[in-house]
C-alpha cells in the first residue's frame, strides 16, 4: 500500500463525509469512518488499534493529553502525547454520538472500514490505498514537516528496526543518492 499525498487525504475524506452518486452506484457519506481515517492520518495508529480506542485511553497528564494503550500487533505500551486538537475533536465525535468515554469510539471491523474506503478510492480512481495508506500518510508527513528526522518517525511508529520505517516513508535509492548529490562538498586547492 502507498501513502497518501495530501491531495489524495484531503479528496478521500471530503468524498467520504459527502459521499457521491456515479451512474447506478450510490455512496451515501459516512461521518465515521471520515473521522476514524482524518484520526489515524493524525495519530499514526495502526486501524485496529484505532478501533479498540476509547476516549478513557487518552489521558489528561498535567497541561497535555496521552495515549494509554497497549498496541496489538507488537504489545508494546503507547504513551504518545495526543495533541489537544486532536482531542477535542474526538471527544466532540463522542459527544454528538452519545459514546460513553468507557466504550468503543468506533464499534466497527477493520473489514467495514476498508470496504468502505474502498468503494471512495475506486470511485476517485486512486490505487493500491487502504487504511494503512493513513498511517504511512502521519509518518511521511511527520518525516516531511521534521527535517526528514527518520529517527522521529521510527519512535513514532515505534518500529524496532530503522530500515521498516525506511521502506514506510520510501526512502530509497533515489532518495538516498539525491541526499549524496546534494551534500557534496570538494575543496579543490586548499592552500589559498
Amino acid at each position: 500500500m502507498v501513502a497518501l499525498t495530501k491531495e489524495q487525504y484531503k479528496n478521500i475524506i471530503g468524498v467520504m463525509r459527502q459521499g457521491f452518486k456515479n451512474g447506478d452506484k450510490e455512496f451515501r457519506g459516512n461521518n465515521r469512518i471520515a473521522t476514524i481515517l482524518v484520526i489515524q492520518a493524525n495519530l499514526g495508529l495502526r486501524i485496529g488499534d484505532l478501533l479498540e480506542l476509547r476516549l478513557n485511553d487518552i489521558i489528561n497528564d498535567g497541561d497535555r493529553y496521552r495515549l494509554n494503550i497497549i498496541e496489538d500487533k507488537t504489545d508494546k505500551k503507547r504513551t504518545f502525547t495526543v495533541p489537544k486538537e486532536i482531542y477535542n475533536y474526538i471527544k466532540m465525535y463522542t459527544l454528538e454520538n452519545g459514546i460513553k468515554s468507557t466504550s468503543k469510539i468506533f464499534d466497527i471491523t477493520v473489514r467495514s472500514v476498508q470496504k468502505q474506503l474502498k468503494f471512495v478510492t475506486q470511485y476517485l480512481n486512486f490505487q493500491n490505498i487502504s487504511t494503512h495508506s493513513f498511517r504511512k500518510y502521519f509518518a511521511t508527513q511527520i518525516y516531511i514537516n521534521n527535517n526528514y528526522n527518520v529517527a522521529l518517525v521510527r519512535e513514532l511508529l515505534q518500529h524496532s528496526d530503522l530500515k521498516t520505517t525506511q521502506k514506510y516513508i520510501n526512502i530509497g535509492t533515489e532518495t538516498i543518492e539525491k541526499a549524496l548529490n546534494n551534500h557534496i562538498q570538494l575543496l579543490w586547492n586548499l592552500n589559498h
